[in-house]
């Protein structure tokens, strides 16, 4: 094949959310760009990750918010629900939103999409669609992909995943998900509150075994509430079962080893990157212990033309993460600059019910909460208390001189509260920054206001700064005698 000239300034691979921001902001810097895509643009994100799974518990949350009317004083009818229009719903918000990441909008930005299998065949060649791309730079964001434990009979089972289970049909009467991160806690609780008799299975001790272990307890007791039955510290063992069906989940843990019956298996336990079958070694670029892309701090890959954006970076696998990467990744590309990518101050939420919101230093280590935080139990949060929904907390990590170096936020909404947590966290603020903002009353953004408050109280109730206050107040009477 001959190399299609001139050559581009910048060939992307991937068209998920890294690959068609970092195609589009390259675009808009006057790059002549190629994006690359195998199936269709949008990405997990889009397909089959964050737009169908929120569609789900948005129809989730209705149908658990009017069982519980009745605590308000409300009385409704029976809740039923029809699957058949719930994955409507969830199909209509795919739809709604896939525009934006179409070919056509590509080229409308100045991008040309080639819908192909992309391979390196060189340092600065890509074959696609029965040609070969010669670039000045490439940018790589061809994401990842649900992880399958190496379990005798999954292979077998064809078990279901955050990929393909938006397919269904019908709305399965016993689920079993193994996994109790973020995606197997969500599907898990959303499928419970439409009807599904779900089970979650956690190798770990504990749900969400990344967040904070008092956010785990409270999350846990809600989904127990919602009727989920949760196994922690068991790991799948065996499968036996129909493709896609019903079967028979071996389970071990610490009481021994059982048996689970289940309609549908969905494994959840992590996400692998798609770095197979793209030529990476013939290209020089190199990967981990890990099996992700090896970046340095401006994601540039050991081939000094390429550069790695997303979840094949080894970074944490989110949305918002892989947007800002090929942001940062294209830019430094095009323009030859080395901006790097601030690792501390990078938000997560769990979008269960309540939801878990963490950014920074974590608000725990094994002994419990980490050596300075202040925690804002929302019982006494008056938005909180309105709603009855006071099954929360705001718990700030603080470094020195009172700055907020991480945070954890459980409740309703919880993920609205860490924009301000997050910028201060980068920006470097104070708890007394954030007692001199004013917030709006009452909203659940007064948890983390509450907790820099306490800590602001309580380093004025020192002896030193009582008596620094005492003799201000004194110096200031006799002035104005």
């Amino acid at each position: 094949m001959t190399p299609t000239k001139p050559t581009w300034d910048l060939v992307v691979v991937g068209g998920g959310t890294a690959g068609i921001i970092g195609a589009k902001t390259a675009a808009g810097l006057g790059a002549r760009v190629a994006l690359i895509e195998r199936d269709r643009p949008g990405g997990d994100c889009l397909w089959t990750g964050c737009v169908p799974s929120k569609a789900l518990l948005a129809s989730a949350s209705a149908a658990a918010h009017t069982r519980r009317a009745r605590e308000l004083g409300v009385t409704a009818t029976a809740v039923e629900v029809d699957f058949r229009r719930v994955m409507a719903h969830i199909h209509d918000a795919v739809e709604a939103i896939a525009p934006t990441d179409s070919p056509e909008a590509l080229r409308t930005a100045g991008v040309q999409t080639v819908h192909a299998e992309a391979r390196f065949t060189s340092p600065r060649t890509i074959a696609a669609e029965g040609r070969t791309l010669q670039f000045h730079r490439a940018l790589l964001a061809t994401g990842a992909t649900p992880t399958l434990p190496p379990t005798p009979g999954l292979p077998e089972a064809d078990p279901w995943t955050s990929e393909t289970i938006w397919e269904l049909t019908r709305l399965p009467r016993r689920l079993v998900i193994i996994g109790g991160g973020t995606t197997g806690s969500e599907l898990g609780q959303g499928f419970a509150r439409l009807g599904s008799e779900v089970t979650i299975v956690e190798r770990a001790p504990r749900l969400l075994p990344a967040e904070d272990p008092d956010a785990s307890r409270i999350v846990r007791t809600a989904l127990e509430g919602d009727g989920v039955t949760i196994l922690t510290g068991h790991r799948l063992a065996e499968v036996k079962g129909c493709p896609r069906g019903a079967g028979e989940a071996v389970l071990v843990g610490g009481d021994g080893r059982y048996r689970l019956e289940y309609d549908i298996l969905l494994i959840a336990i992590g996400r692998t990157p798609r770095t197979a079958d793209l030529g990476l070694d013939v290209a020089g670029i190199e990967l981990d212990q890990r099996g992700t892309v090896r970046v340095d701090a401006a994601l540039r890959t050991t081939n000094r033309r390429v550069w790695a954006a997303g979840d094949l970076t080894g970074h944490p696998q989110l949305t918002h993460l892989a947007g800002v990467h090929a942001s940062v990744a294209a830019t430094n590309a095009v323009l030859g600059l080395r901006r790097t990518i601030d690792t501390a101050a990078i938000p997560r939420v769990t979008f269960t019910d309540p939801e878990v919101a963490a950014v920074g230093a974590p608000t725990w280590n094994d002994s419990g909460p980490a050596p300075r935080t202040v925690t804002q139990a929302h019982q006494h949060i008056d938005r909180a208390i309105t709603d009855r929904l006071t099954a929360g907390f705001s718990r700030l990590v603080l470094g020195h001189r009172n700055r907020v170096t991480g945070a954890t936020v459980v409740g309703p909404r919880a993920g609205e509260s860490l924009p301000e947590l997050t910028l201060a966290v980068r920006k470097k603020l104070t708890t007394g920054d954030l007692t001199a903002t004013t917030h709006a009353y009452p909203t659940y953004g007064d948890g983390p206001w509450h907790a820099a408050i306490q800590d602001v109280q309580h380093r004025l109730r020192r002896p030193a700064a009582r008596a620094a206050i005492h003799t201000a107040t004194a110096v200031r009477r006799a002035l104005s005698r």
